[in-house]
């Protein structure tokens, strides 16, 4: 089934935006390989930059849907590890140039602030995920160890385009295995009380 022009514009918008950049990617060439016209891309998304926050909602809610779901098809104790190897995937099959989230709130933030705020906003729901997989781990509210989970699967992010992603995931599982399991947190919590 062919997808709709509207899903078309994004499909191709995504994968531009990604590869060449935000500033880099015109509004003709989107069209001309979105296969509409510019007046069917303005009448879907309003502008560049509203197209531009509509692919990186889209895209961020695939790559969050996908790290649900692993969490939520582990073990007792293994929502980290089940996170961290869904977004070792993603570096593998569709991150290769790093995160486009962090690309967006690294061009648009002198000049248009919205979108950088959105992208602040799309971070601060991974770490909103993490936190729930902590939680499922550990049976604790930890906001340090969400945020440092955070730390080593953004860093991977970044780095990606620098090492590359066998490298990178390398890094990540050897970081990821040094996180104690939900039984070592409590331990220490009730003997170090």
């Amino acid at each position: 089934m062919r997808p709709s022009k509207r899903e078309a514009v994004l499909d191709t918008a995504e994968h531009l935006f990604y590869n060449e950049g935000f500033h880099a990617t015109g509004i003709d060439r989107l069209a001309s390989e979105a296969g509409v016209v510019r007046m069917t891309l303005y009448n879907h998304f309003g502008s560049k930059d509203a197209l531009i926050e509509a692919v990186l909602e889209r895209r961020y809610a695939r790559f969050l849907d996908d790290l649900r779901d692993a969490v939520a098809h582990c073990g007792p104790e293994g929502g980290i590890a089940a996170l961290a190897e869904r977004h070792c995937s993603w570096l593998r099959e569709r991150s290769t140039h790093g995160c486009i989230v962090i690309k967006a709130i690294g061009e648009f933030e002198s000049h248009n602030p919205a979108i950088a705020a959105l992208g602040r906003q799309l971070k601060r729901r991974l770490l909103a995920l993490i936190g729930e997989a902590v939680e499922h781990d550990t049976g604790m509210h930890d906001t340090d160890m969400s945020e440092q989970i955070l730390m080593i699967l953004e860093g991977a992010n970044a780095l990606v385009p620098v090492f590359g992603s066998d490298h990178a995931i390398r890094h990540v599982h050897a970081l990821i295995a040094h996180i104690p399991p939900a039984k070592t947190w409590w331990t220490l919590e009730h003997t170090c009380g």
